[in-house]
């Protein structure tokens, strides 16, 4: 008969602070992007902790996550290059075309090629303007053990950029964190489930993407995760 394992959630809980009564303020960024229409506002505060707040349309989110059950950040850029090839294609034409109207002895406004040009010239313009917006630069932010994702902020190229500075001392404060944790795994795995079923409630997690974290940080909790002990050696 198969065992269940339990992690009780109740016991030893250790209060998020809210992200308007910080103590101290460590470092914060503000992101803009006016293509998706988003501001992102990011401030570390007490050491272990970076709060939230998400503007997108009409949708606010404010949040507090606790940096002990934070990877490291992961950056990953997307580059349309379909679209750039596409739009460099256009220009090479255009720019063939006209030089046909410039060595013509028929005047360019005359020329009936012109047409095509401009035409080329509009398309050229929308497929540079597609190959900007979705070349994209993606800041995330993931949980330990059970993989969720906790923050995701995406924007054009120069987004790794503005977030250099800000995404250095986010990372020396993940570390910092680390070294709070509890000081055995299954204490830990406790504590980060804790943390999902916090962020599930307050809508940062959705149920799908909690159940799947849980599923994660239960099968590193069962005794089939845990490293074999150590055999003592044995002299003859």
């Amino acid at each position: 008969m198969p065992t269940t394992e339990h992690i009780l959630l109740e016991s030893d809980l250790r209060q998020v602070p809210d992200l308007r009564d910080a103590r101290t303020v460590h470092a914060r960024i503000e992101f803009r992007s006016r293509l998706r229409r988003r501001v992102l506002q990011l401030e570390i505060i007490d050491y272990y902790y970076l709060s939230v707040r998400s503007h997108s349309r009409s949708i606010l989110l404010e949040y507090v996550l606790d940096l002990r059950f934070v990877d490291a950040p992961r950056r990953l850029r997307r580059i349309a290059w379909r679209w750039i090839t596409f739009s460099l294609l256009l220009i090479a034409l255009a720019l063939g075309i006209a030089s046909r109207l410039d060595s013509s002895a028929i005047p360019w406004w005359q020329h009936h090629w012109l047409a095509v040009w401009v035409t080329l010239i509009v398309v050229w313009a929308f497929a540079t303007l597609v190959s900007v917006y979705r070349t994209t630069e993606t800041v995330s932010l993931f949980s330990t053990h059970g993989a969720a994702r906790l923050l995701e902020c995406t924007g054009g190229l120069g987004t790794f950029h503005g977030f250099r500075h800000f995404m250095r001392k986010l990372a020396a404060h993940i570390r910092l964190a680390s070294a709070a944790r509890r000081r055995t795994k299954a204490e830990h795995l406790r504590d980060e489930m804790r943390e999902h079923l916090r962020l599930k409630e307050l809508g940062v997690l959705s149920a799908g993407e909690y159940e799947t974290a849980k599923a994660r940080i239960l099968n590193q909790h069962s005794p089939a995760a845990q490293p074999p002990p150590a055999r003592a050696s044995t002299s003859s």
